[in-house]
């Protein structure tokens, strides 16, 4: 039931190290949720407790509200990056794959009403299911990748990254100027509109490039 199927390219092992998220980097999405754009990237971080195997059945944390889903195409990196601009940035990007944002949406609202930050609602352990990382056989347009999300059949999310507010080689850059990037860490690059929440027995799929990469997941 579940799997990972790819059409070409190759998985890469890798040590997880720390996930870098951004929020609001699709503006149909900000709107949805009523939220403003931000006038710069909204950078937060993932612990690596908060990674998971997204072909393995999601579970969701109880007593915290509903929790939604936000599916992200992700990046693996594979150099050191520090202060680095968007030209150092293509070459140290070692694999695509792609990623499940999970988030608490109440426990959210509560933390923002107050000003505090958002950790507990995005890094719960098991809140970033991550699909395999797929090396590179072809030299891409960063800026013409395309991946969808598909719950209990109905297409839900169609990310573009030409629809982004930051393009992924800048994103990564501006990423590097307060975070030393190390190999091993992944950047969730953010997601376009049409999140929601998860039900107990919802099936989700997820693609790449088309067929390129896919990953099918379940909530148990």
């Amino acid at each position: 039931m579940y799997l990972h199927q790819f059409t070409c390219g190759t998985e890469i092992p890798f040590q997880l190290g720390k996930i870098l998220c951004v929020g609001r980097n699709y503006a149909d999405h900000a709107a949805e949720l009523n939220n403003p754009v931000p006038e710069e990237p909204l950078i937060f971080i993932k612990p690596s407790t908060a990674a998971v195997d997204m072909a393995k059945p999601i579970h969701l944390p109880t007593g915290h509200g509903s929790c939604h889903f936000e599916g992200e195409l992700a990046l693996l990196i594979g150099e050191k990056l520090t202060n680095a601009n968007a030209t150092e940035v293509a070459p140290a990007i070692a694999g695509l794959g792609l990623s499940l944002d999970l988030t608490l949406r109440d426990l959210q609202a509560e933390l923002k009403k107050v000003g505090h930050p958002w950790e507990k609602a995005k890094g719960f352990d098991n809140s970033c299911p991550l699909s395999p990382f797929v090396k590179l056989d072809w030299l891409p347009d960063w800026d013409k990748l395309s991946y969808s999300l598909w719950l209990n059949d109905e297409l839900r999310q169609r990310g573009k990254t030409e629809h982004m507010l930051t393009p992924i080689l800048d994103l990564v850059a501006y990423i590097s100027s307060y975070f030393t990037l190390e190999p091993g860490d992944v950047v969730l690059t953010g997601t376009p509109a049409g999140v929601g929440e998860l039900q107990h027995g919802d099936k989700l799929m997820m693609q790449l490039q088309g067929d390129w990469l896919q990953v099918n997941t379940e909530v148990a």
